[in-house]
């Protein structure tokens, strides 16, 4: 004969078991202690990417792998000349697809505190980046068209040509617009008949475009500089201010000659009582009165040496 009381006792642990059991399932509920385990954490992008990357566009040296942390350069317009920002990315060998999206994001709004912004219109989409004989081809959504006019549309060009060249496996791009070739860019009618490169777009270049450091970023001593410059006699000066406004550096450096576009990688040293944000201040002086016309100011975070 079975016993009801028993049956009872045996039916609530069962469904005590099962409620135990099924915590882990809902949202918010934990197990034991005992049970759970660490989850490693990853450095994300600045926002969602708005497609997948691919595994490899080209852009990376064929024996590189990627480092992780990875940064690169994406290049935004400060007033009617061009800059640049920096931002970290997730560990990729498609680094130019990686870039692109981060320059299509637009200005975060500490590069727009900055005085970055864009000239590529919000909503622009990238269909593809392909690397091939050092020939970038992005193809874009046809938004990128829209809006603006003569300048407007060589900004937002050479945002992009800079943004692809800045890797060692890029020096020139195509444009497509969804899958068709560009040879003539937007209603103001800009010849793209070939392949873009850098030396196409000083028109919209301060006299000297830093490109490292970038706005805000954390410099170490000696101050590394990069960038390229365009200057009468190719000099150019170079001060730096300390987190309390005083001058601790006051030098000038050479790139090229007036008419004539040059690379240069220097570094300054510099030493500082105070930890915070200082200023790199690049001018050029006036072979009439040798006063100094200011092409780029950049507040760059220092530490106490």
């Amino acid at each position: 004969m079975s016993n009801p009381r028993l049956h009872g006792t045996l039916a609530l642990m069962l469904a005590f078991a099962l409620a135990f059991a099924g915590l882990s399932l809902i949202p918010g509920c934990k197990r034991p202690a005992e049970e759970t385990t660490d989850v490693e954490t990853t450095t994300e992008p600045s926002q969602e990417p708005t497609v997948t990357l691919p595994a490899d566009d080209g852009s990376s040296e064929p024996t590189a792998a990627p480092p992780v942390p990875q940064y690169v350069n994406v290049y935004f317009p400060r007033g009617d000349v061009l800059g640049v920002s920096r931002r970290q990315i997730p560990a990729t060998k498609a680094v130019a697809t990686a870039a692109m999206l981060e320059l299509l994001l637009g200005p975060t709004g500490l590069e727009g505190d900055y005085g970055l912004h864009s000239e590529i219109p919000l909503g622009t989409d990238l269909n593809s980046v392909t690397i091939k004989n050092r020939v970038a081809t992005v193809d874009l959504s046809d938004e990128v068209e829209s809006g603006g006019g003569t300048l407007s549309m060589q900004m937002r060009l050479a945002q992009i040509v800079f943004t692809l060249t800045q890797f060692s496996t890029v020096d020139s791009v195509v444009f497509k617009i969804d899958g068709t070739q560009v040879d003539v860019f937007s209603g103001e009618g800009i010849m793209l008949d070939h392949p873009q490169t850098r030396g196409e777009y000083g028109n919209v270049l301060p006299a000297v475009l830093v490109e490292y450091p970038t706005p805000g970023e954390s410099v170490p001593n000696p101050l590394r500089i990069k960038g390229m410059a365009n200057v009468f006699e190719g000099t150019f000066l170079i001060e730096i201010l300390d987190p309390n406004g005083h001058t601790i550096v006051d030098t000038f450096s050479s790139a090229g000659a007036m008419g004539e576009w040059k690379t240069f990688d220097i570094k300054v040293p510099f030493t500082t009582d105070h930890t915070g944000i200082g200023t790199l201040t690049i001018s050029t002086e006036s072979a009439m009165d040798g006063s100094h016309s200011v092409i780029v100011e950049l507040p760059i975070k220092m530490t106490r040496e």
